[in-house]
């Protein structure tokens, strides 16, 4: 008589939670080229420094070193377990020298070093986690002066009808897994949002809750207003195209104004 399989010899026990987020919600090599266009068109050269902030397991930090021999970075995250999967998975199959590039801080990024960079990146709506103005607006102050002379803040935005559906599931489907996003509550007079990150697998199993963000749901204008106040002297929005059937092309250009669209993804751009 066969064995059963039992919960420990499913696919979603074997599976690691880091592996599925890097290959469905990342792109470290899309946010290098974008960090590139958008520092060259304001300052009429490539930047060099980057601190990734929330950075988790710093991919973006490791994809900028490898992008270029003078380049280095500083990933800043408070929690140590995905700190230490990204020495392990992301900084390890670097090289020697582009492994020296790179620098660690476990710690609060609200924190203002003595380096400053050309790019500061806070992405993936981490920053979304302080719910109050004073609260982000303390951030952004630090954010602005952890940057050069000559540079720029990027952070990611969500928005659109879409996302204010409670317990609606977004999901993509990839070779072994499906990922799933569920925006799970939303309070309209607080803006406190709840969102989880679940997988499913071939196998019929699955990893519930792999991934729990406890969110304010920012809007641009809001977010603008911050990083005018905190000191930046341009915010910049970057909306994405749409190509002829009318979906994202991934093209990101500032704009001042966008026509509604139920789910979108935009950036916003602090000159400082």
């Amino acid at each position: 008589m066969p064995k059963t399989k039992d919960k420990f010899d499913c696919m979603a026990a074997k599976a690691d939670k880091y592996v599925l987020y890097q290959r469905s919600v990342q792109e470290p090599g899309s946010e290098v080229k974008f960090f590139n266009k958008v520092f060259k068109k304001e300052f009429g050269r490539k930047p060099l420094t980057l601190r990734e902030d929330f950075c988790g397991t710093f991919a973006i930090c490791c994809e900028w070193v490898k992008s270029n021999k003078d380049r280095t970075a500083l990933g800043v995250d408070l929690d140590p377990e995905p700190l230490a999967w990204g020495k392990a998975n992301n900084l390890a199959p670097l090289k020697p020298k582009q492994q020296e590039r790179v620098t660690l801080l476990e710690q609060d990024v609200r924190t203002s070093g003595e380096d400053k960079f050309d790019i500061l990146s806070a992405q993936n709506f981490s920053f979304w986690i302080f719910k109050t103005r004073p609260a982000l607006l303390e951030y952004l102050k630090h954010a602005y002066q952890n940057l050069n002379d000559e540079g720029l803040m990027v952070m990611d935005m969500m928005g659109g009808g879409e996302c204010w559906v409670e317990d609606h599931t977004d999901i993509r489907k990839f070779k072994d897994f499906k990922y799933e996003w569920e925006q799970h509550k939303l309070d309209p007079i607080t803006h406190d949002a709840t969102f989880n990150i679940h997988f499913q697998f071939k196998d019929g199993s699955r990893l519930d809750r792999a991934f729990t963000y406890d969110w304010r749901f920012w809007s641009i204008p809001e977010v603008v207003e911050l990083c005018k106040e905190a000191g930046f002297s341009q915010v910049d929005v970057y909306w994405e195209g749409v190509d002829d059937d009318g979906e994202g092309n991934g093209i990101y250009t500032a704009q001042e104004h966008a026509s509604p669209d139920p789910c979108w993804i935009a950036y916003i751009v602090g000159i400082r």
